[in-house]
């Protein structure tokens, strides 16, 4: 499995766990957006690469 597989991987699950909690803190949501961001990246770069 690549690193940026994982990485996306990863990145998902935090999105969804900060997004359970998002709308009671403003951590959570700009958590929540940077894990999609990475996410998206990192599929972006295996897009690249593949």
């Amino acid at each position: 499995m690549q690193v940026c597989e994982l990485c996306a991987r990863i990145c998902e699950a935090c999105a969804a766990e900060c997004e359970k909690h998002a709308h009671h803190h403003e951590h959570c949501r700009q958590c929540a957006e940077a894990c999609q961001r990475c996410a998206e990246a990192c599929r972006s770069q295996m897009s690249i690469t593949a």
